[in-house]
This record gives structure tokens, C-alpha cells and sequence, in this order.
């Protein structure tokens, strides 16, 4: 009989489980628990720490931000990997090339997060780099929509190789505000045919590929006042109009952009009710213990999907296999030049 999961992601204060935070794992709304860069000294200690979560709570979703560049939080004992604009690059040099090595990249990742003991990381990264926005930058494969589109599918490709599911970020687009919403409202005054015919397209094309997404706490006031992840309107647009049928994440909850929205329990109930399957609380655990009573008795009927249903790689054989030797070498080149 499958588990079901509560709506609710944590995350926790160290590289070790605390007894505080195994007793908080029993709350029936907790579905999952996000790995952040002060939870990761290196891959062993990961594997053992999501065996220790496992222990005190079986069936929860592991996830991690393993994009590679910048946002990768664990470094240690797996693969350096380039950021995505670094592929991009390649794509222009080299297509066919480059495509072999966005779906090899994609199945690293997912065989290294996999033998780690984890079910999924946030990507692949799906917005548009325009040259605006600084927390988006090379995070992006390129500035041209159906280049990312063709790279993130390669990619998404390589992911589910590896048995791992894919995460598409951050919808409808992220990449046409400078505001980084960690620490402020963003608001993109384009229109929404110009929103079509940019930022959605990689969207649009891989929505019935992809087996989550997660909205930006971007305004989009042409469409809607609110934040798209506190949108019905755009979520709606993402299920029905895109045909969508996975799994919805909101963004962090505890991101100033998020902050629109009311206190924890208020911005946790906006998007939920908005469409989101699995709301992310993190970086404040006074704000996490409101949201998890305010999500008593709350479930998440899709969230079981984006379990890790393979037998899990062993992360010592990995170097074994010639495909990763290969694919580890060429990448760690790429991310030292």
C-alpha cells in the first residue's frame, strides 16, 4: 500500500538528523525534506542522512537544488557540473554534440542524486536568460527559448534514463525580471503574447514530459495580480491549457516575494488553494511548525509519483560504469575552464 504524503517540504538545520527534527517528521502533513548546502559535506554522509530520514519517517520525498554552477549543494564526492549556460554554448558550437551531452548530464546527475539516496533535484532549469536577471544568468541553457526547450528536454531525457523525475522551473518564466524574489517582489510587465512567445515555450513543449514544476514568485499583473505561484489563473492555465498532469511545487514560502501573500499559514493556504500539490517552507522553522498545523489533515494525492522507484545505484560502482567515467570527465573539464 502506498503512503500517502502530506503537502508540506521542510528542511533541517545540519548535515545530521536532530531528535527535534525526527519528532517533527512525524507530523502527518510533512511529505518531504529539501537538502540545502549546510545539510551536504560530502555524498557518503548525504546517503547516510537520507537513511536516517527514511528511518524515522519511510516514504517521504528527498530533494535537493543539483542544477550544477552555482546551485549545487552537494559538491563533495559527485560530480562538478557546469552550469547550463556552459551547454548552451556547446550547442551552438556543436549541436548533435551538445544534445549526447545534455542527456548524459541529465543521467549523471539522476544515477549520482539516486546512488545518494534521494528521489529528485530541482531541474532542469526552464527560463529564458535575456541578460536581466541575475539569479537566473547562466543557471539558463540559453537565450533563446526553443534552445532551452531542446537542451531541457535532452536533458529531462537523460534524468529519466537514470529513473529519476524531472522538475521544470520556474513557471511561466523567470528569466525577464532583475529582481531576485529571495528578497523582493518581482513584477514582469510583458504581455501575455509576449510571454507566449517567449518564457512559455520551453514550458509549452515539455509540459507532458515533465513530472513536476515549479511556479515563480514572479507577479505577472498583464495576466494576474498575484504571484504565479499563488495564481489560479496561471496554474490553471499550466493544467489545462498546457495539459500538465504532474506534480506542482511552490516556490520557497519564506522568499520575500512570497510575502504578498499574508504569514506562513496564510501564503501556505494561497497556494495550495492556487493548485500547488507540495508548498516549500524552509529557512524558518518557527514559520514551518505554523504551516504544518495549519496543514493538519491536508494530503497530497500526487505527490507519491515522483518517488525514486528503481533499486538506487550504488555510489561506490558508479566509477565503474564507463558511460559515467566518460561523461564525469568531460563534464568536470567543463567546469574548471
Amino acid at each position: 500500500m502506498t503512503q500517502t504524503l502530506g503537502p508540506v517540504m521542510l528542511d533541517l538545520d545540519g548535515p545530521e538528523l536532530t531528535a527535534e527534527e525526527c519528532d517533527m517528521l512525524q507530523h502527518p502533513a510533512v511529505g518531504g525534506v529539501i537538502l540545502f548546502a549546510r545539510n551536504t559535506l560530502e555524498a557518503a554522509q548525504v546517503r547516510e542522512l537520507c537513511s536516517s530520514i527514511r528511518e524515522a519517517r519511510p516514504g517521504l520525498l528527498l530533494g535537493i537544488d543539483q542544477e550544477g554552477g552555482r546551485v549545487q549543494r552537494l559538491k563533495d564526492g559527485v560530480t562538478r557540473i557546469p552550469p547550463m549556460a556552459r551547454l548552451g554554448q556547446e550547442y551552438r558550437a556543436a549541436p548533435e554534440v551538445a544534445l549526447r551531452l545534455c542527456q548524459d548530464a541529465g543521467w549523471l546527475l539522476g544515477m549520482e542524486m539516486a546512488a545518494c539516496g534521494l528521489d529528485l533535484s530541482f531541474a532542469p532549469v526552464l527560463d529564458v536568460d535575456v541578460g536581466l536577471s541575475s539569479v537566473i544568468g547562466n543557471r539558463s541553457f540559453a537565450d533563446c527559448p526553443e534552445t532551452v526547450a531542446t537542451l531541457a528536454g535532452a536533458f529531462l531525457d537523460g534524468l529519466h534514463e537514470a529513473g529519476m523525475v524531472g522538475v521544470g522551473k520556474h513557471f511561466p518564466g523567470h528569466g525577464g525580471v532583475a529582481t531576485d524574489t529571495h528578497h523582493d517582489m518581482a513584477v514582469d510587465e510583458r504581455d501575455l503574447d509576449a510571454l507566449r512567445s517567449s518564457d512559455l515555450v520551453p514550458f509549452t513543449k515539455l509540459a507532458s514530459r515533465l513530472d513536476a514544476v515549479m511556479p515563480a514568485h514572479v507577479v505577472y499583473p498583464a495576466f494576474d495580480s498575484r504571484p504565479a505561484g499563488f495564481s489560479p489563473s496561471w496554474l490553471g492555465m499550466l493544467r489545462e491549457s498546457l495539459g500538465f498532469k504532474g506534480v506542482i511545487f511552490s516556490d520557497d514560502l519564506t522568499m520575500a516575494g512570497a510575502h504578498v501573500a499574508g504569514g506562513p499559514a496564510e501564503r501556505a493556504q494561497a497556494a495550495l488553494d492556487a493548485g500547488c500539490d507540495i508548498v516549500l517552507i524552509c529557512n524558518d522553522r518557527p514559520a514551518a511548525r505554523e504551516v504544518l498545523a495549519a496543514c493538519e489533515g491536508m494530503t497530497s494525492k500526487r505527490a507519491s509519483r515522483l518517488r525514486y522507484g528503481r533499486a538506487r545505484p550504488d555510489l561506490d560502482a558508479l566509477t565503474a560504469l564507463g558511460r559515467w567515467r566518460r561523461v564525469h570527465a568531460r563534464l568536470e573539464a567543463m567546469n574548471a575552464s
